[in-house]
């Protein structure tokens, strides 16, 4: 391993996690609340964007979910509350995506074109394009690391990710599961890495989950 550290790359990695626009997420979902059907999702719960021949867009409240690609199950984006879903695809064919709850949610629905609407009405552009700025970033950034890096810097990518999760995801689930559900990469080469980097001490886990990163080299 190459012990050589690059503190503005670990900068970069969480650039736009840390520019989440908490402020104006809650500003619309506290305005636009009233006009939402609210709902419980309990943890595994799927749901669509379609429902009917009405396309939804949903309001996460409480909780936390992951945006998973059909087909094979990848996970493009997770989220925790407050967060709005299903505004940054408009034009896209929603049957290619579905969420998933990682923990049990408080969550509203409300048909997209009335979301449109009284975005308009209430004159909340501003609040709804920092928000789409802030979610495609999140999914190119996803998509682009994954593409671009060795297998060592995907998982690298991921443990810090995890990192980042909170408490009551990052506890139960496995770094091995968390890994391979976001990238294309084997699950022997992914528990090879994290054992050579568990017997080096630059992580600690104990059956599979990860409790602490000391230090991630650079490069392997």
């Amino acid at each position: 391993m190459d012990l050589t550290t690059d503190s503005h790359r670990e900068v970069e990695v969480f650039s736009v996690l840390s520019h989440k626009p908490v402020d104006k997420l809650k500003k619309i979902m506290n305005l636009l609340a009233p006009y939402s059907e609210s709902f419980t999702a309990p943890k595994g719960n799927v749901f669509y964007y379609n429902k009917n021949i009405s396309r939804q867009c949903f309001f996460l409240f409480k909780g936390s979910v992951a945006l998973h690609r059909r087909g094979d199950g990848m996970i493009l984006n997770s989220e925790s509350a407050p967060f709005i879903l299903g505004v940054s695809n408009q034009f896209a064919q929603a049957d290619h995506l579905y969420v998933r709850v990682r923990e049990d949610a408080r969550m509203g629905s409300l048909p997209l074109e009335l979301f449109n609407q009284l975005i308009e009405k209430y004159d909340l552009w501003e609040c709804l394009a920092t928000i789409l700025i802030y979610t495609t970033s999140r999914v190119y950034e996803h998509c682009t690391q994954i593409a671009q890096m060795s297998t060592y810097e995907i998982i690298r990518f991921q443990l810090q990710e995890l990192m980042q999760e909170p408490p009551s995801i990052r506890l139960n689930i496995t770094a091995a599961n968390y890994i391979k559900g976001r990238s294309y990469l084997s699950r022997s080469g992914i528990m090879r890495i994290l054992s050579e980097l568990k017997k080096a001490e630059y992580i600690t886990t104990e059956r599979g989950v990860l409790l602490k990163i000391r230090r991630l080299p650079e490069k392997y």
